[in-house]
């Protein structure tokens, strides 16, 4: 009996060699080597590749260009279309003052025409400036024609802009017509000039008529 039993071990002894060879047979498609192969220790450990280069894309010199090269032009773009947008403000201001501005221009200018020195009226008309925000750019007055009189009036304005040497560059007109006792209007006008041009706006003549 005891014979049996110690001779059972060294049946089974070739079925585990057997089954450690095939564990090392399914693991060599992932491990170099399975227990021998140098005997250092060190079958785990590889070598690291170099990096397939022919998989990498792009140029960062070029890249980085055109970057820069976008940058400029979506400035360039940007400057041109704040330009636009502060044209197109002007001219919507002007075209929503110059069909009333036209009429009072011309017949303002026609009132002045035969007056001598400031006029009559100068103390019952005042200027303030509009901001440049507002205006799109364009130079522009507010006039402040108040009838301070105790009966109806009408009256005509001139506003000239003058240069940093006192020069007049630019004549406009404006006026009120048939205001009440102590009614007050308040009408534009803008100046022509260039908006780089530093002027300076100043009552000339005020007539009540």
């Amino acid at each position: 009996m005891l014979s049996l039993r110690r001779g059972r071990p060294r049946r089974l002894r070739p079925l585990a060699v057997a089954s450690t060879a095939l564990t090392c047979s399914l693991a060599a498609g992932v491990l170099t080597g399975c227990g021998g192969g140098g005997g250092n220790g060190s079958t785990g450990s590889r070598t690291p590749s170099t990096p397939n280069t022919a998989s990498f894309t792009g140029s960062p010199p070029s890249a980085l260009a055109s970057s820069a090269s976008s940058a400029a032009a979506s400035a360039r773009a940007s400057a041109s279309a704040a330009a636009s947008s502060a044209s197109a403000r002007a001219s919507e201001f002007e075209a929503s003052v110059s069909a009333e501005s036209a009429r009072r221009e011309a017949t303002a200018e026609k009132k002045l025409k035969g007056v001598k020195g400031q006029g009559n009226a100068l103390s019952e008309v005042g200027m303030s400036g509009m901001p440049k925000a507002q205006t799109g750019g364009v130079l522009a007055v507010l006039v402040n024609i108040t009838n301070k009189t105790d009966r109806k009036a009408s009256y005509a304005v001139q506003i000239d802009f003058e240069d940093s040497n006192h020069h007049v560059v630019e004549t406009r007109y404006t006026g009120a017509e048939n205001l009440e006792p102590g009614q007050k209007q308040q009408p534009i006008v803008f100046s022509r000039q260039p908006p780089e041009r530093k002027l300076t706006p100043r009552l000339a003549k005020a007539q009540r008529y």
